[in-house]
């Protein structure tokens, strides 16, 4: 499979862009969707962000306190931006609806890059498995991305046109004021959102050699304890040194393949900024996995574009 790939972007350029894992959770006791317009309103808001922050949707989930989605993105910030977008857009939508600012609180977002093709094809199969936590199976869960994967050219009967709907219409049907005449997004007859019009179905497909039946078994088979950890609960937790230091070493052989004491210093600088982003972690912490002083860390920190991951 090809893990990088050329996309047009919704700014109209083309580029070459990478696969990341994007997620949105709640405190375990906070419910953030809680009736089905909460749902329709999360779905919209993943494509309408996407569409902000310049990124392209391969697949998502929604469940009742969290979400999953793959995007492709030309760079790391793109990926953070729209995370932090997403999370910023529905914290509104529910403060204005429940009056309730509290819950939202605990609320946390995470871009991951999912950096080599087991990340990849788990990733995507693991985001349509988490229907599951709804006490719904995979296939039937409406508000996912999955059923719009091998499935033939939607039919347009029907449907309705996001770019056809008036002012009015946008603000009330998609709750937004962005002005959505350019996009070939359709609206279903209940008006949701049909996800194989906004979502990059190919790079699914071509990530699981275009055979259905290897999708659905990468779901099947998929150890979602595993997956949790390293998509959801890791990123979020700061791990002891003896545990960061084998994620740092780890990371090392995958991008590089060479232990991290190995490698000269502008790819240890390359790759810190990419660990500081994506994993709870302190400079002396840095310091000690990189064997680099606090100062080098900080200053390369506090000067590091947050720009496109390079492997």
């Amino acid at each position: 499979m090809r893990r990088i790939v050329p996309r047009v972007l919704p700014d109209g350029e083309l580029r070459n862009v990478q696969p990341f894992h994007v997620m949105i959770k709640g405190l375990e006791t906070a419910i953030l969707c809680r009736d089905d317009e909460d749902y329709d309103v999360f779905v919209k808001y993943i494509a309408i962000c996407a569409r902000r922050k310049n990124v392209i949707v391969v697949i998502y989930t929604v469940v009742s306190n969290h979400c999953h989605v793959a995007v492709l993105a030309l760079t790391q910030s793109d990926a953070n931006a729209f995370a932090q977008e997403l999370k910023k857009m529905f914290s509104q939508w529910f403060r204005s609806k429940y009056q309730e600012a509290k819950v939202l609180r605990g609320v946390d977002s995470k871009a991951i890059c999912l950096d080599n093709e087991w990340y990849v094809r788990n990733a995507l199969a693991y985001i349509p498995r988490n229907a599951l936590d709804n006490g719904c199976a995979v296939h039937e869960y409406p508000w996912s991305g999955y059923k719009a994967m091998f499935s033939k050219a939607p039919n347009h009967e029907n449907t309705i046109r996001v770019s056809s709907l008036t002012k009015r219409d946008t603000q009330t049907l998609m709750h937004t004021r962005d002005r959505l005449t350019d996009v070939s997004w359709l609206l279903d007859s209940g008006y949701h959102l049909i996800p194989g019009s906004f979502c990059d179905t190919d790079y699914l497909e071509q990530a699981f050699n275009r055979d259905t039946a290897f999708f659905l078994k990468t779901i099947g088979s998929l150890n979602a304890a595993e997956m949790q950890e390293k998509l959801v609960d890791a990123p979020s937790r700061m791990l002891p040194d003896s545990e960061f230091f084998k994620v740092v070493e780890d990371t090392s052989k995958r991008w590089f393949n060479q232990e991290i004491a190995a490698i000269p210093l502008e790819k240890k600088l390359r790759m810190m900024t990419y660990i500081w982003r994506t994993r709870k972690t302190t400079v002396p912490q840095l310091s000690r996995a990189f064997g680099l002083d606090h100062e080098t860390v900080s200053k390369a920190l506090k000067r590091a574009p947050l720009g496109q991951v390079s492997f």
